[in-house]
């Protein structure tokens, strides 16, 4: 799927920065990230990957993403018309082999409750994941949810 491999090479690039990566992570009820990274200084980054216009237009949960993120990106493909993409929101073009930072999001600081929590999610999540990859059969027994 175009949305998986612009999350791959998202990924790639951004663990070339530092960051820990998780793609499809859950911050919140009723919210799902494509890819939520986490930084060498505890920076917490959400990047949503767009594949095209109907992509990008029938996302109405954006928003909802801002509140969980000290920055937030959209990441996608270099036939995406960027035009449709608010500007104050961060901008990486990327492939299925790397990405490229086009336009760094602002900061907006997580308040130190929610990183503490978010970074415990992520943390319980990552494990679950190494635990089923070891150990396929208890996968179905993860829970889907961080925390």
């Amino acid at each position: 799927m175009p949305g998986q491999r612009l999350a791959r090479g998202t990924g790639r690039h951004l663990r070339d920065l530092g960051f820990a990566v998780l793609e499809e992570f859950v911050p919140a009820r009723g919210l799902r990230v494509d890819v939520i990274a986490l930084g060498p200084k505890g920076e917490i980054w959400i990047v949503e990957c767009k594949s095209g216009r109907a992509d990008f237009t029938s996302d109405r949960k954006w928003t909802g993403y801002l509140d969980w993120c000290d920055r937030f990106f959209w990441a996608v493909d270099a036939d995406f018309p960027e035009g449709l993409l608010p500007p104050e929101t961060g901008l990486i073009l990327a492939d299925a082999w790397d990405a490229e930072i086009v336009r760094m999001g602002p900061e907006a600081r997580l308040a130190s409750a929610r990183r503490t929590a978010l970074m415990r999610g992520f943390a319980r999540q990552a494990a679950w994941r190494l635990q089923a990859l070891r150990d396929p059969g208890v996968a179905a027994l993860l829970p889907s949810q961080p925390g």
